[in-house]
């Protein structure tokens, strides 16, 4: 398949020119991974054959696949700029992220209400676009149906199910939740973004 053939799978028709630019423009090695729980995609720089990494998950939509793809060709110009020398979310990458980003802020790439939402955040983009809960809310709204829920969108003292085990959430700690397992007691942290099956409360 090539990487034409790629953006036309997982981005927004009109998206897809400007993502193969990106890639060939660029010069980095592209993956399309399984689904991680707590991350969509991410950048690597391997030092030893100095090669360039962006991975994104399979299980995105096509939205949501696209703002993720833009976020981690940020960072790898922010690190051919800057190397290691600023934060990974600080002003720079913020910067190159909405550099890329604004040619496609049109309504014939995204709905209204992701636009909308894309608009707004990036009068000051986050770390990640799960940390924007309008914009998060904005593009889960296209994922295909599922019985599962982020662990962002349930309730305190609520009962669900990660990785075949139980467990309650509790208090939020930055981007993950206390998170106590049911049968042992333990406390674990937990990604927001995690997709977990609810159960009963306190079942």
């Amino acid at each position: 398949m090539t990487s034409l053939q790629v953006f036309e799978k997982f981005v927004p028709d009109e998206a897809v020119a400007y993502c193969n630019n990106l890639y060939e423009t660029m010069g980095f090695e592209f993956k399309i991974t399984k689904s991680r729980r707590t991350k969509l995609g991410d950048f690597r720089f391997k030092p030893d054959n100095k090669k360039s990494i962006i991975t994104i998950n399979n299980d995105l939509n096509s939205y949501a696949f696209l703002v993720t793809f833009l976020h981690e060709v940020a960072h790898l110009i922010t690190f051919q700029k800057f190397t290691n020398r600023v934060a990974p979310h600080g002003s720079e990458w913020k910067r190159e992220f909405t550099n890329i980003s604004v040619p496609l802020l049109t309504k014939d790439v995204f709905p209204p209400s992701i636009l909308i939402s894309l608009t707004k955040y990036f009068q000051n983009p986050k770390a990640s676009s799960c940390s924007d809960p309008n914009l998060y809310r904005a593009l889960r709204h296209f994922d295909s149906p599922t019985n599962k829920l982020p662990l962002n969108d349930i309730q305190n003292q609520q009962s669900f199910i990660f990785n075949k085990r139980r467990f309650i959430r509790m208090e939020k700690k930055r981007t993950r939740w206390v998170c106590e397992e049911i049968n042992s007691k333990r406390k674990y942290l937990i990604n927001g973004i995690a997709d977990v099956e609810v159960l009963e409360v306190n079942s």
